[in-house]
């Protein structure tokens, strides 16, 4: 059969090393799958089959250090991953069994027990047999807080295979969002980075699991893992077994192009999310280190790791090159990979991320027929709460200077007006009285200063670390037993004691701490912001849409509305898979309105980074017409998957949950919050008085001058910037 394309040249800038135990995994794991009925007779795998996949060079490659019993484990869990895979394929994807597979998959979960005791129910087949002789070979030496890590991993990854399965019976392909976030889970690469912990004997601790650098690590990691999967599979799973989880078929459907230059965007952003990773671990490790007062033992141990993952990358690239199981046949495993031309060994894409100009003159912002299919519906309490916020900016001090910076006077009570959070806030939420209108106006007006502010007060003086400790006061001003918060020091920590105290009171500690946590999470994404902003560093596209949501403030504005059904809709339903979608999806959404709106005014006249279109020029080195295209395309994709999950995916998961006609009602109302969460934000760009360009020059009526000097990278502080 003919290639469907040309393999792309690939960035790997590290060797691939092979495991000098190769054999003896290969003797083992062959002995192990025929011990458990994986291969004569399964209906899955002959032993040829085994022998052509090769697993154990798969591992001998991505785990070139571990010794001989601790490569047979790993090698064991990839054959055992690969043959669900198939198993799965055979016994219910071929046939859209969609009920049966259900059973199967719920049944795994109980041989990954978490206790001390590991006793197990008697396994029925090969998987389950696989699985618990897997899981007590394994776990024992390792943490809870690790087991509970890759037991959960190894849920999503066999769970996550039912929306793979619902896609292919109703013909649906994802969108590239989408695509990344479920791909995570199917894919199973976040599983490939716990066994990295074990093969490398060096647990992350827990609390640094959840940090932001060692997310995106692991992030970047299972995306670039997936993305090469998929343009080495793309013949074998798309042309030969019909699937629609891949990610060169998601670009060709989404951009409407061919294969080729679908393969290449895929090719591109898989350097991306490498380059990530580099990044990431380069400058973010350490200062990571530093604020949590990282032993250096523990400090050599996440450093082992990376490098663990980073083995990862290369092993499993050069295993794609060799592995009968993928397409190959023209690849060119000689080539010096990475170092296809010279553009690609001087690595000027990633230095175009860090070179861009701010303040280029761009025009008004063009907006597109928007696909928000919701009707507006707006609260008769505006104009009060219109009165009501100026009085509370006012009393807060946020329409004034800040002692001791320069400059800091960032909004008047003109431009506040102009801004209309009260018109935001009453599309948000049409049904809240007059109290819940008057703080809902409030939260979107101080979040709203904060996104201001911060880069006034820390982005011209260049103080990163003064905007830390802002960021660090944060939660001291929302304390979740009730004890009294500081004196404030400003007008953004006034503001922010004020509305947590009003909004705080009637929540239980359990929902205060998850309010708080969001707001938290935002002003984290603030100091991302300030960062790329200091180095001129326009973000890796994925990434972008991650940190966005949280700058926006999506998260912040959904916690508000999640609350209003926590009583009656169970914690572990809104934690489930189609929820976490739904509220991403919208999102996005929202945030996608915002930045085709605010184009103008944070590119030409804040000199800013955070827009996706710029994102998708950068990336795609296209024009605004272009990215102007991708992105609205992109918003209506979020709004169709909202539609998809509300429609086809709820349903079925209220039935899992068993949800009494209460819940359902309340789960119906959340949904009605969110179609009015997005009709209230396009409604407020719209009307308000801040993205439009006469008000864009009325409030920034002093001339902006850049005056002469060096550009390029590293020379950013070298420009002086007159204006703003």
């Amino acid at each position: 059969m003919n290639e469907p394309f040309e393999l792309p040249d690939f960035y790997m800038p590290y060797p691939a090393r092979l495991n000098p135990h190769l054999e003896q995994a290969r003797l083992h794991s062959k002995q192990w799958a025929y011990g458990l009925g994986m291969l004569e007779g399964s209906g899955v795998w002959e032993e040829d089959d085994l022998d052509a996949h090769d697993y154990a060079l798969m591992c001998a490659y991505t785990h070139p250090d571990c010794d001989g019993a601790e490569l047979c484990l790993i090698t064991d869990w990839y054959v055992w991953v690969f043959f669900f895979d198939d198993h799965f394929l055979e016994a219910f994807k071929r046939a859209g069994d969609l009920e049966g597979s259900r059973g199967y998959l719920r049944r795994l979960a109980a041989f990954m027990p978490m206790g001390e005791d590991l006793s197990m129910p008697e396994p029925t087949n090969p998987v389950e047999a696989g699985l618990a002789d897997l899981w007590v070979r394994t776990v024992p030496g390792m943490s809870g807080e690790w087991r509970a890590r890759f037991a959960e991993s190894t849920r999503n990854l066999l769970n996550e295979s039912l929306w793979e399965l619902a896609n292919i019976n109703r013909g649906r392909v994802a969108n590239p969002v989408e695509y990344i976030e479920m791909r995570r889970k199917v894919g199973g690469a976040p599983w490939s980075a716990g066994l990295v912990e074990h093969a490398v004997g060096a647990e992350v601790p827990a609390r640094l699991a959840a940090t932001r650098p060692l997310r995106v690590l692991k992030d970047a990691f299972a995306d670039a893992v997936h993305l090469r999967n998929d343009l080495f599979s793309y013949q074998r799973e798309v042309s030969e077994e019909g699937e629609l989880s891949n990610g060169v078929l998601v670009l060709e459907t989404f951009l409407g192009c061919g294969t080729q230059e679908a393969a290449n965007a895929v090719n591109d952003l898989l350097t991306s999310r490498l380059q990530q990773f580099e990044h990431t671990a380069v400058a973010e490790l350490g200062p990571l280190f530093v604020e949590h007062a990282v032993d250096p033992l523990t400090a050599a141990g996440v450093l082992s790791y990376v490098k663990g993952l980073q083995d990862w990358q290369s092993g499993g690239h050069e295993w794609h090159l060799r592995s009968s199981r993928y397409m190959n046949a023209r690849a060119r495993a000689s080539k010096p990979l990475g170092m296809s031309s010279i553009v690609d060994l001087l690595g000027a894409k990633r230095v175009r991320n860090f070179t861009h100009v701010p303040y280029q003159r761009v025009g008004p912002s063009r907006i597109p027929d928007l696909y928000v299919p919701f009707p507006l519906r707006l609260s008769p309490h505006l104009d009060r709460a219109r009165r009501d916020t100026v009085d509370w900016c006012r009393a807060m001090g946020i329409l004034e200077g800040q002692p001791g910076v320069a400059g800091s006077a960032v909004w008047d009570e003109e431009k506040l007006k102009d801004y209309d959070f009260p018109l935001c806030a009453a599309g948000l939420h049409p049904d809240a009285t007059p109290e819940e209108l008057d703080l809902a106006s409030c939260w979107l007006a101080w979040g709203t200063y904060g996104d201001d502010y911060f880069p006034v007060a820390f982005g011209r003086p260049r103080n990163f670390v003064a905007a830390k400790l802002a960021v660090d006061r944060f939660s001291a001003f929302m304390p979740v037993d009730g004890s009294p918060a500081p004196p404030p020091a400003n007008a953004l920590e006034r503001g922010l004691a004020d509305i947590w105290a009003r909004t705080a009171g009637p929540m239980s500690r359990e929902h205060r701490a998850r309010l708080r946590a969001s707001v938290e999470k935002m002003g984290e994404a603030w100091l991302w912001e300030l960062a790329n902003e200091l180095a001129h560093h326009i973000p890796d596209p994925v990434d972008y849409m991650e940190m966005r949501r949280l700058t926006f403030g999506s998260e912040l504005t959904m916690n508000l509305a999640r609350l209003r059904q926590s009583k009656t809709l169970p914690e572990a339903f809104h934690a489930s898979g189609p929820m976490r979608s739904l509220e991403n999806a919208m999102m996005d959404a929202g945030m996608l309105v915002n930045d085709l709106f605010s184009y103008q005014k944070e590119i030409e006249f804040q000199g800013e980074v955070h827009n996706s279109l710029l994102v998708v020029q950068n990336f795609f080195d296209c024009d605004y017409a272009a990215a102007l295209t991708i992105v609205n395309d992109l918003l209506a994709g979020r709004v169709k998957e909202f539609e998809h999950i509300v429609e086809h995916e709820l349903p079925i998961l209220c039935d899992e949950f068993d949800l009494d006609d209460e819940a359902r009602a309340a789960l119906d109302a959340f949904v009605e919050e969110m179609r009015d969460w997005l009709a209230g934000i396009r409604n407020w760009h719209q009307h308000c008085h801040r993205y439009d360009e006469v008000s864009l020059r009325r409030h920034h009526q002093q001339p902006h001058w850049r005056l002469g000097g060096p550009t390029g990278l590293g020379t950013s502080a070298g420009v002086i910037y007159m204006g703003r």
